[in-house]
C-alpha cells in the first residue's frame, strides 16, 4: 500500500482507534481534526492539524503535504447551518460541486462529499475496514437475551427505521410494546433517548433499534454505539439495544459489553432482512 492515510476526525474515540489500527498495519497516519468537534486528547498522539470544518483549501493542502492517498471520515460532526459555514475559496468551490446535496439528508450529503474527494484524487475508505472487532457481529453481545415481546419490538423498529432511512432521515428509533416512542432525526441518538425517556409507557421497557439506511454510503456515517449509548438507554428505561450486524461501529466493545451487563440491557446484533439473530454469546 502506497501513500499515507488521512483521517478526517469528528468527535469521540473512533478517530484515534482507526489511527492506531492503521499505524499497527504499517500505515503513515495524519489526522485533520475538525475544530470544535474532534477531541484534542484523542488526536494528540498522532500527527494532526486542527482545521475549521469549511476550510477546504487548508484541509486538502494539509492532506497532500502529508502524502495522504486514502481518507477515512469518522466521528460525529454537528451539521452546521450554511450561514455559519464561512467556507474559504476552495470550500466554496467544493460546495458548488456538491450542489443540491447540501440540502439533502446526511447520507445524500456524505455520498456527495465522498464523490468530490474521489475527484480530488483521494480513495475514501470506510472506518469499518480498519476496526475489525469494532464492528458489531450477529448475536447477543451483552446482557440478558430478549424475550418474545422485545423481539416483536425489534421487528417493529426495523420496519420503522428502514422507512426513515429510505427518506434519508435517521438511523434509529425506540419502540415499547409496539408503540414508537421516538425516531431519530438531526438531533442524534442521545437526544432521541432523552426524549424517549419522557414518553415511557407502563410495563416492560422499550428497545432502541439502530440500522444502516437502505442504500447508505457505508464509507461515512455508519451507525455507532458505545458505552454512553447504553447509559442513556438505561436512563430512558429501555431494556435493550438491537443494532445491524456488520453495519454498526462499536466504540469500545469490551466496555460496551460490561456496561450492558452492569445495567441489565441486552446488546443484540441483527440481520434486518430477517431479524435473525444468534441466541447465545
Amino acid at each position: 500500500m502506497t501513500g499515507g492515510l488521512g483521517i478526517l476526525a469528528g468527535g469521540g474515540p473512533l478517530p484515534g482507534q482507526v489511527a492506531a489500527r492503521a499505524a499497527a498495519a504499517g500505515r503513515d497516519v495524519f489526522i485533520v481534526a475538525f475544530q470544535d468537534f474532534a477531541d484534542p486528547a484523542v488526536v494528540a498522539p498522532w500527527p494532526h492539524e486542527v482545521v475549521r470544518l469549511a476550510a477546504a483549501g487548508r484541509i486538502l493542502a494539509a492532506l497532500r503535504a502529508h502524502g495522504c492517498s486514502e481518507l477515512v471520515l469518522i466521528g460525529p460532526v454537528k451539521r452546521p447551518s450554511l450561514r455559519d459555514l464561512r467556507p474559504d475559496a476552495e470550500g466554496a468551490r467544493i460546495m458548488a460541486r456538491i450542489g443540491r446535496a447540501l440540502f439533502a439528508g446526511d447520507d445524500g450529503l456524505l455520498a456527495a462529499l465522498v464523490r468530490v474527494l474521489g475527484e480530488e484524487g483521494f480513495a475514501v475508505r470506510g472506518a469499518h475496514e480498519f476496526l475489525g472487532d469494532g464492528v458489531g457481529s450477529l448475536g447477543l453481545l451483552g446482557g440478558p437475551g430478549p424475550d418474545a415481546e422485545a423481539r416483536a419490538d425489534i421487528a417493529r423498529g426495523v420496519a420503522v427505521v428502514q422507512a426513515l432511512g429510505r427518506l434519508d432521515i435517521g438511523q434509529g428509533c425506540v419502540v415499547q410494546g409496539g408503540l414508537v416512542l421516538a425516531v431519530e432525526a438531526l438531533e442524534g441518538t442521545d437526544r432521541m433517548l432523552e426524549r424517549a425517556a419522557t414518553l415511557r409507557q407502563p410495563g416492560s421497557g422499550g428497545v432502541l433499534v439502530k440500522l444502516v439506511k437502505p442504500g447508505q454510503e457505508r464509507r461515512a456515517d455508519m451507525p455507532t454505539i458505545g458505552p454512553r449509548t447504553v447509559v442513556h438507554a438505561a436512563a430512558a428505561g429501555l431494556r435493550g439495544i438491537a443494532f445491524e450486524a456488520g453495519g454498526t461501529l462499536l466504540t469500545d466493545p469490551a466496555e460496551l459489553r460490561q456496561t450492558a451487563d452492569r445495567h441489565g440491557l441486552f446488546l443484540l446484533g441483527i440481520d434486518p432482512a430477517t431479524c435473525g439473530v444468534a441466541d447465545e454469546h
